[in-house]
């Protein structure tokens, strides 16, 4: 795990906060936080925190008596989130790998986790972990990208690595968007021992964004940078095919788009 912590270092966690978090992730924030109890069953823990955009919306709505852990594989994201939201109470930070949380049984009332579980490698691990740590009956909320073709901008970016590293697995774009289908979704929350499962698609517009804005967020804003520069291609000239793709797709600036997400809720089953 050493190395994927690595890969969030450096200015990758600032770029993805300001360029990715307006494009799409504040607006999905919001969404999934209205699922999200205002006095839930218990404590709340945050799986895959990344830069707090969540973080800070589930502060702003769960009573302030709660307690509320947001946690992250990465230190760099956790260091930088917060230092963002210093000025903001009652959040403890944690690193943690979702596939082997470091909480106690039935620690939480309620379980988070926004665009984070389509990344580990040993996802019905992170299941049975996030039942682990939930009370009974308590509360799992979390969103997953819907098909890569629901997201014209992902289709977009995905067309420019294919072209620029054919055949190059560690390169694919659609990793993110292969959790899409439902009946997986259903079997693998019923696996982990979940019921009164709840699965919804949103779509949603891009916030007021430029081409160039997403495609900086795309390139510098992942890991993919340190992948393409391992492979000796400049980031600015990434960056530029990126915009030149997004602009044909929805403009340059602003960007005019949609993003098509899934949330699910479910219940520890009893």
């Amino acid at each position: 795990m050493a190395d994927i912590k690595r890969t969030f270092s450096g200015t990758i966690p600032e770029y993805y906060d300001r360029c990715l978090g307006p494009a799409w992730f504040d607006a999905f924030a919001r969404e999934l936080v209205e699922c999200v109890p205002a006095t839930p069953r218990g404590d709340v823990l945050e799986i895959a925190c990344g830069t707090g955009l969540v973080t800070r919306r589930l502060r702003e709505r769960i009573d302030p008596t709660v307690r509320l852990v947001a946690s992250d594989l990465s230190q760099a994201m956790l260091d930088y989130a917060q230092d963002k939201l210093a000025r903001h109470q009652g959040i403890e930070w944690r690193e943690a790998d979702a596939a082997s949380l470091p909480f106690g049984d039935s620690e939480f009332g309620a379980v988070i986790c926004a665009f984070g579980i389509m990344f580990v490698p040993d996802r019905r691990a992170a299941f049975r972990e996030m039942r682990r740590v939930l009370t009974k009956d308590g509360l799992l909320i979390f969103d997953v990208w819907d098909s890569i073709e629901h997201n014209a901008h992902h289709v977009a970016c995905a067309k420019v690595f294919e072209e620029t590293f054919p055949g190059d697995d560690q390169m694919r774009f659609t990793i993110p968007y292969e959790m899409y289908d439902v009946v997986m979704l259903r079997e693998l929350l019923a696996e982990a021992h979940f019921d009164d499962v709840s699965i919804e698609k949103k779509r949603l517009a891009l916030g007021r964004v430029t081409a160039e804005t997403i495609a900086t967020g795309q390139i510098r804003g992942t890991p993919r940078s340190l992948l393409i520069e391992q492979r000796g291609v400049s980031l600015d000239e990434m960056v530029r095919r990126v915009t030149s793709a997004l602009t044909e797709v929805g403009g340059a600036d602003p960007y005019v788009g949609t993003a098509q997400a899934i949330t699910v809720t479910a219940r520890a089953a009893r």
